[in-house]
């Protein structure tokens, strides 16, 4: 190993001492977000129409959660019986709290998001500063919420129980419910949107977010159901698992220092978001600018805020790694972390805008027709897996030279330590895309549609950007718990060509396929459903195309609401009865490989995914603004067509893969006892 001890560590410290800081702040963080959320309710939401309509968001959407939980209630009680059985019952305990964090998580999020959209959009009418500020504080609260929930919970575990070990299964609470949240709200969001477009824009020719489509409600709800509720709990998770993940290292190797040095970076990352996000600011406009000054001066605020946060994280982590360790090794782990975040976040960036030949050229293609954007899109997700791949394969060579293993699972916090701003501006993505249907449906002044619409394109980005972030974040999270794993038994050295570690090999790598496979296959059947009944309404309720009844919003709901919960079961049992399969038939070795197969090509799938989606999305939208012939041409058929291609990857099959790469690492090791008993 690399890392250089420049001092020793303080030989004063105590635990109490030392956890007061973080407990502290993360107290104050969600009570930051409280006062912002309340904050929020003071602002006007408009008029009677907009009101009517995000209240409708609203109601489906913890409609779609209060089911989805009465299912997992079930699952989670069956889980714990289970764990508390065949491990011990501080396990089950633990897995429980958990999995009520991760949930409240997912909640407290989809709240604040169906609360701000119709704001954004009612503060459009004046400015585009007025309404982008409401929409980042809406990401800003979520943030909040997120972050200071995770490292609360991860405290309180620890002074319930004071051993690493127990916050495992709390890990495991975290992953199983946002799992659930992520595939299910996945499937959800994609049959309504595929079903709303292919319907409306394509065979009807009306615009995206038309009242008379009957799917547009339900296709709203599923942006907060997947993209809010789903990615909170996600990142959720991989902050939790990343922290527990170098706990159980860490306090083996440097006693309760271990603990203590996670916390006080997360709780540092937190006060650095904090900072970063007030320099999120654009001032108001004295004159109408165009759509490209919109978006760019919209770009550039998040972007100052996050490389301020960044910035901050880097001197905070040098003097944590320094007089908590007294090793600068995990410093440059740290930093190693944050790195490969900012160089995902630029690469994906570079593949998703508009602003580059990526994105450029799936949009010039779709002229020929929906077969060449297909290819196109495809090519461009396969080629943009190269630089996060190297990033991460480079990265993990580097932090194992600075700090070993635990350099590994610290690199997981560095990249998730400033996870309060990252969220902040994932999370406006779907905000502002909300707030955009709201004025479509709500028919507001045009106005009020191209500011939408100039923030909605900055939020597609970062909506891609907060993909990417998420997967390299699991990716990291993952390796930490094959790190832990490793570790745990005692297989630190794994020779590649014993049948039993490559048949793992093929079984982890067949079940990130199998797992995209059933993904995608209940977004087309849920969106067949969809196009059914919506073709439905407008064949059968007199006067709905020109605009004099009103469609049945209700129905597409309920369709897919029955639709999501019933497919995700499936997905959810594989990733958790899989590993427990093989290390019960087949043995620790061969769960190894399955580890390794699963990881590397659920990783790279995620990437190609997300990438290819995002880029399908914003080449629609750029054909939208008014290039190669505008909304309604060829072209634009075409790129829609591609489009729907994309959304059942980018926000279904790809996000879900984030959380199966952890959740099989994770039950992996909660079950070595079993594996180890029976072997």
């Amino acid at each position: 190993m690399l890392g250089v001890r420049t001092c020793n560590a303080p030989s004063s410290l105590t635990i109490s001492n030392m956890l007061f800081l973080p407990l502290i702040i993360s107290i104050f963080a969600f009570v930051f977000g409280l006062f912002l959320f309340l904050g929020l309710e003071k602002i006007p939401e408009g008029s009677e129409k907009v009101v009517e309509i995000s209240l409708a968001i609203r109601k489906g959407a913890m409609t779609f959660l209060r089911r989805e939980f009465k299912i997992l209630f079930l699952i989670l009680i069956l889980i714990a019986l289970v764990l508390g059985m065949a491990i011990d019952f501080r396990q089950a305990l633990t897995f429980l709290i958990g999995a009520g964090l991760s949930a409240t998580a997912g909640f407290l999020g989809m709240m604040v998001a169906t609360k701000s959209n119709g704001r954004v959009a009612n503060a459009a009418l004046q400015s585009l500063s007025g309404a982008f500020r409401i929409a980042f504080r809406g990401g800003t609260i979520t943030g909040m919420f997120v972050t200071s929930l995770g490292l609360l919970g991860i405290i309180l575990v620890w002074l319930l129980f004071k051993t690493p070990e127990v916050l495992i299964s709390f890990a495991f609470g975290c992953s199983l419910i946002a799992l659930f949240l992520r595939v299910g709200g996945g499937m959800y969001t994609k049959s309504a949107d595929i079903g709303a477009d292919l319907v409306g824009k394509i065979e009807k020719g009306i615009p995206e977010d038309d009242p008379r489509n009957p799917a547009v409600i339900a296709d709203a709800v599923g942006d907060n159901v997947g993209d809010i509720a789903g990615m909170g709990s996600d990142l959720f998770e991989s902050y939790v698992s990343a922290i527990a993940a170098v706990t159980v290292l860490g306090v083996p190797l440097y006693g309760v220092r271990g603990f203590i040095f996670p916390i006080l970076l997360a709780g540092a990352g937190i006060l650095a978001s904090m900072v970063g996000s007030f320099l999120v600011r654009i001032k108001s406009e004295k004159t109408e600018l165009s759509f490209q000054e919109q978006t760019e001066k919209v770009r550039g605020a998040m972007q100052k805020g996050m490389i301020f946060a960044n910035g901050l994280m880097v001197m905070a982590a040098y003097f944590i790694a320094r007089y908590i360790l007294g090793d600068l090794g995990v410093f440059w782990a740290v930093v190693t972390g944050l790195a490969i975040g900012i160089l995902l976040s630029f690469s994906i960036q570079y593949y998703t805008s508009d602003k580059y030949p990526p994105v450029l050229s799936i949009a010039r293609s779709s002229k020929t027709g929906a077969s060449l954007n297909i290819i196109e899109g495809f090519s461009q997700g396969m080629i943009s897996v190269v630089i996060p791949a190297m990033a991460i394969g480079i990265g993990m060579i580097l932090v194992y030279k600075f700090a070993g293993l635990f350099g590994i699972a610290v690199s997981s916090v560095g990249i998730l330590s400033v996870l309060g701003i990252n969220l902040s501006a994932d999370c406006y993505g779907p905000v502002v895309d909300n707030a955009a249907g709201i004025a479509e449906m709500a028919s507001l002044p045009d106005i009020v549609r191209k500011r939408t619409d100039a923030l909605d394109s900055v939020g597609n980005t970062t909506a891609a950007t907060g993909k990417g972030f998420a997967i390299g974040s699991a990716g990291l999270a993952a390796l930490a718990w094959l790190a832990v794993f490793a570790r745990a038994a005692n297989l630190e050295t794994l020779s590649l060509i014993t049948p039993e570690v490559i048949g793992g090999l093929f079984i982890g790598a067949m079940l990130s396929f199998a797992f995209c496979s059933l993904a995608m296959k209940a977004v087309s059947r849920g969106a067949f459903t969809v196009v059914e009944e919506v073709r439905r309404q407008f064949r059968e309720i007199s006067g709905l195309m020109e605009g004099k009844a009103k469609p049945d919003y209700a129905r597409c709901i309920d369709i897919t609401t029955k639709r999501a919960l019933k497919s995700m079961i499936l997905p959810g049992t594989l990733a958790i009865l899989v590993p427990i399969a093989v290390g019960i038939f087949l043995g620790l070795e061969a769960l190894a490989g399955f580890l390794l197969g699963t990881l590397v090509t659920g990783f790279l799938l995620a990437v190609m995914m997300a990438n290819a989606g995002g880029a399908w999305d914003n080449a629609k939208k750029y054909i939208e603004a008014g290039n190669l012939g505008g909304k309604g041409s060829a072209p634009h058929k075409a790129a829609v067509v591609g489009d729907t291609v994309g959304d059942s990857m980018k926000d279904t099959a790809g996000p879900s893969l984030n959380i199966l790469i952890k959740v099989v690492g994770v039950v992996s090791l909660i079950f070595i006892p079993l594996f180890l008993l029976l072997g």
